[in-house]
C-alpha cells in the first residue's frame, strides 16, 4: 500500500509544480483577479444594498407619517414597497431596528449641519443656519414623520443614545443663543427656554406637515429662521 502511495505522489508532483507555476505567472500578469482586493461585482453589490436599504427606510418613514409607529407593521412596510414581509430581513430585523436607523440618520444630518454653523461668522448666521436645515431633515429627511415623539419606542440602550445625542445639540444651540447675548445680537433671555420653543416649533412640523403639499423645505426653512431669529435680535 505504501508504495502504491509513493508511486502515485511521484507521478502527481510534476504536475503540481505545473500548475503552481502557471498561477504565478497569471497572477503576476494580471490575468487573475486579486482575492483579497475587492472587485467590481462587489462594489456593485454593496451599492445595491445601500440602496435597497434607504428605500426601505423612505417607505418606512412614509407608513410612520400615515399610520404612526405603533400602528405600522412589517407588513405595510412591505406593502410600499410592493415586496413581501420576508424581504425586510435581509436588511432589519425587526421594526425598531428600522425605526433607530432613521435616528441614526436624521442625527447624523443634525450633527453635520452644526459643524457647518460654526464656520459663520454670526450668532444669527449660525442659529439661522441651523433652524433653515433642521426644518429641511423635517420635512425631506424625514418627510414630515413624528420621530421626535417615537424615541420612547426604542430600547433603554438606543433611547440612550439618541437622548444624548439630542441633549448635545441642544447645548449647542443654547451656546449660540449665548454667544449673541454676549455680542449684542440678541437680547438677554433664558436660552435653555428659547431653545424648547425653537425646536418645539421644529418638531411640530410633523403634525402638520405633507409632502405633497404646496409648502416645501427651503421657503419653509427660511420663514422658519425668520420668525425664530427674529424673535431674539434686539431692535
Amino acid at each position: 500500500m505504501g508504495e502504491h502511495c509513493g508511486l502515485a505522489l511521484t507521478l502527481l508532483y510534476p504536475w503540481f509544480k505545473f500548475l503552481t507555476f502557471v498561477q504565478t505567472v497569471t497572477t503576476e500578469a494580471g490575468l487573475m483577479p486579486d482575492r483579497a482586493a475587492p472587485t467590481a461585482h462587489s462594489s456593485h453589490i454593496h451599492e445595491k444594498r445601500q440602496r435597497r436599504r434607504a428605500e426601505i427606510l423612505h417607505a418606512a418613514l412614509r407608513a410612520f407619517r400615515e399610520n404612526g409607529y405603533h400602528a405600522t407593521t412589517l407588513d405595510a412596510i412591505a406593502e410600499h414597497l410592493g415586496v413581501r414581509k420576508t424581504a425586510l430581513y435581509h436588511y432589519f430585523p425587526d421594526k425598531e431596528a428600522i425605526l433607530y436607523e432613521c435616528h441614526r440618520e436624521s442625527l447624523a444630518e443634525i450633527d453635520r449641519m452644526m459643524k457647518e454653523a460654526r464656520k459663520l461668522d454670526t450668532a444669527s448666521e449660525r442659529l439661522a443656519h441651523v433652524i433653515h436645515e433642521h426644518v429641511r431633515v423635517m420635512t425631506d429627511t424625514l418627510e414630515g414623520s413624528p420621530l421626535a415623539f417615537e424615541v420612547t419606542a426604542l430600547s433603554a440602550e438606543r433611547q440612550a443614545e439618541v437622548i444624548a445625542a439630542r441633549d448635545r445639540y441642544e447645548r449647542g444651540l443654547r451656546r449660540f443663543i449665548e454667544e449673541g447675548i454676549e455680542d449684542g445680537e440678541f437680547r438677554p433671555v433664558d436660552s435653555k427656554i428659547a431653545v424648547f420653543v425653537i425646536l418645539g416649533a421644529i418638531n411640530w412640523i410633523a403634525r402638520w406637515y405633507r409632502p405633497e403639499g404646496s409648502l416645501h423645505a427651503p421657503e419653509l426653512g427660511s420663514e422658519f429662521a425668520d420668525h425664530l431669529v427674529g424673535g431674539l435680535t434686539c431692535r
